[in-house]
């Protein structure tokens, strides 16, 4: 196939894009958007967050060894890109994009409370590089929307309308899935039975209650109309006797 080459680059694509709230006191709390993110590690679950040592949040994040990831929806969008080119050394984001600032469980930084799900985390481990340091941590809590958890205790992150990026720009993801993890592999009768299962899930997810983990008191935020689907569906409380096959084979590093 025909194929043009081009310099090294930063092009993988898409990538999260989420909202990450650090600060530990109020007149410090700050908002940063990152794109530089992902999950690292199964057990204990694990993160990271890749931030320029010359931002404003860098500096609030070493300090203090926490913060939050909050996931963006579409209706967050706006907030979203203002919270990634403004500095909080001069605007308090908070307050100019009407964001609702909670107290977290685990980690004395602020939740954001109009992100559909929240991810309280602390710092294990930092790793220097060229233009980036990358800010190694433990996901210590996980907070999801009651109106996102179903009657059977699943979280239908596809009801939550989230966002990625682009190559510069913010895109929906798309209302249906094109498959999920294993699909290919499937047998038929496996499959319909899923498919029944998650269409079960889809006309009971309004009505749902959060499982065990308690409410954060957070608002509950109307959905947009135009909300969009993420693909696939997990239970809030995973199935310890029935690992991703994904992980197998994979060590689990012991903090020091």
């Amino acid at each position: 196939m025909d194929k043009i080459s081009f310099k090294p680059g930063t092009m993988l694509n898409p990538v999260p894009v989420v909202m990450v709230s650090c600060g530990t006191k109020p007149e410090e709390r700050n908002i940063i958007t990152v794109a530089w993110t992902g999950i690292v590690n199964s057990e204990p679950p694990m993160t990271y967050v890749s931030v320029r040592k010359s931002r404003h949040s860098h500096k609030l994040i070493a300090d203090s060894g926490e913060f939050v990831i909050n996931l963006c929806s579409e209706d967050l969008a706006l907030a979203t890109d203002f919270c990634g080119v403004k500095s909080g050394r001069e605007v308090d984001k908070f307050r100019t994009q009407k964001l609702t600032a909670v107290n977290g469980e685990m980690v004395s930084c602020p939740m954001i409370g109009e992100a559909p799900v929240n991810l309280e985390c602390k710092v294990t481990q930092v790793i220097s590089l060229p233009s980036h340091d990358m800010f190694l941590a433990e996901i210590v809590k996980v907070h999801v929307r009651r109106e996102l958890v179903s009657t059977s205790g699943k979280i239908l992150l596809e009801e939550a309308g989230l966002i990625c990026y682009n190559h510069g720009e913010y895109f929906g993801i798309k209302r249906k899935p094109l498959g999920r993890f294993g699909y290919s592999v499937m047998k038929n009768k496996t499959k319909k039975r899923l498919n029944k299962e998650a269409s079960q899930s889809r006309r009971t997810g309004k009505e749902g209650k959060p499982s065990r983990e308690k409410s954060s008191g957070r608002k509950q935020e109307p959905r947009t109309k135009n909300a969009e689907r993420s693909p696939g569906s997990q239970k809030a409380t995973p199935n310890k006797e029935r690992k991703a096959s994904m992980d197998r084979g994979h060590k689990t590093y012991k903090k020091k």
